[in-house]
């Protein structure tokens, strides 16, 4: 049997330029050759090259898939005071001086970044599923870079059930909560709409 995703959410983000570094020289599973990496506008779309000559070049092998966006990041002041504020933002106590305080007053710098964010369910994150698995292992180690961010996923592994969670870049202890289905107990008092004779 066959390594399978069955339930994949994730949040992750982390800059571009991570990214990019890091599938420059990336740990790749046996079955992935390369990944091609292609951006469309603010998408960015990393997909599995098959080192496997039986997978046809026609068939969509999997791809991660991820949003672009910019974010303002301000850089911190070495000489602000932690849970203080920001140097050059206080005149130093006593009466307001409001000519001197905006003459001293600095802002601080920042720059825009672009983001990829992996976000939502397998479904939107990593698709198709010629190579899924490997793929799959491959967002995990991008979840290990990840500074934000959470990724939650349930798979078949060597033929038992294995509960992934990675949050912040640090694995985390997860697990499996097996439930009955509640559908199947009320199965016998509920109506069945299908086969309804009043319905048409």
């Amino acid at each position: 049997m066959t390594s399978r995703v069955y339930r994949l959410h994730s949040t992750l983000e982390l800059p571009l330029e991570d990214v990019y570094d890091y599938f420059e020289d990336p740990e790749l599973p046996p079955e992935i050759e390369d990944v091609d990496i292609t951006r469309r506008n603010n998408t960015l779309i990393i997909s599995a090259v098959s080192g496997d000559d039986s997978i046809s070049k026609y068939t969509p092998t999997a791809q991660l898939k991820a949003s672009v966006t910019e974010n303002r990041v301000y850089e911190e002041d070495p000489d602000a005071e932690p849970g203080g504020p920001p140097s050059g933002r206080s005149n130093g106590g006593g009466s307001p001086q409001w000519g001197a305080f905006e003459d001293e007053e600095e802002e601080i710098e920042s720059e825009l970044v672009e983001y990829a964010c992996f976000k939502g369910d397998r479904e939107t994150v990593l698709q198709n599923t010629a190579l899924q698995y490997p793929m799959f292992e491959v967002l995990c180690q991008v979840a290990g870079e990840a500074e934000k961010g959470t990724l939650t996923a349930i798979a078949v592994v060597d033929e038992d059930l294995e509960a992934i969670r990675i949050v912040d870049g640090e694995p985390k202890p997860a697990s499996i909560t097996v439930t009955e289905d509640p559908n199947e107990e009320d199965g016998a008092n509920s109506v069945n709409w299908r086969d309804n004779e009043f319905i048409s």
